[in-house]
């Protein structure tokens, strides 16, 4: 797995957030051409590739290094009888094999694709007043959220997890994470055992 793990460490380091104006439930997100357009020059530089199929309700997407055949695969069932105003039951399931699509090959290959909803309902630092003549005990410190300006270090994180010279528990000790890097974390802690 090490050259897979490398190249997935350096196309991390390269690959940009990617932010597009699609609009979806109250929130925005990059769409699947958009991630492509990005991310397909930076994954043929770090000889990498990746596929995704459906099998009846499972989408299963594999990464690979396309020199040394090493890949890691993940599966995740696609959300059924899931009701959307307007659109009929293949109109829907199309969205939601869409939709993982999209999440899938952004957990994976540790993409930033939408507004962290996570980190913006983190709570926020306690704010430092000067000291009175009497203190009251200092109020726990709150790790800060994971932002995009984050990223990049965040990337940096995943590499040294890789090669080993960091631990999940001091990642997870020094960013309040998202539901999404947790699931990065907990992936490479599996391709680590």
């Amino acid at each position: 797995m090490k050259h897979l793990l490398k190249s997935l460490a350096a196309f991390q380091q390269e690959v940009p957030v990617i932010h597009k104006g699609s609009q979806g439930y109250g929130y925005s997100y990059a769409d699947l051409p958009a991630i492509f357009e990005v991310i397909n020059p930076l994954m043929q530089k770090h000889k990498l590739g990746f596929t995704q199929s459906v099998d009846g309700t499972k989408l299963t997407t594999t990464v690979f290094h396309t020199e040394s055949g090493e890949q890691i695969t993940a599966a995740a069932d696609i959300p059924m009888n899931v009701d959307l105003k307007g659109m009929n039951a293949y109109q829907v399931l199309g969205s939601a094999i869409t939709y993982m699509r999209r999440y899938q090959l952004s957990a994976m290959l540790g993409l930033v694709t939408d507004k962290d909803t996570d980190a913006a309902s983190a709570p926020k630092p306690a704010a430092t007043v000067a000291p009175k003549a009497a203190t009251k005990p200092a109020a726990p410190k709150v790790k800060p959220a994971l932002t995009p300006e984050d990223e990049t270090n965040w990337s940096k994180a995943i590499a040294a997890l890789s090669n080993g010279s960091t631990t999940i528990e001091k990642i997870r000790a020094h960013y309040t994470l998202s539901s999404h890097h947790e699931a990065m974390l907990n992936l490479a802690k599996d391709l680590q055992e």
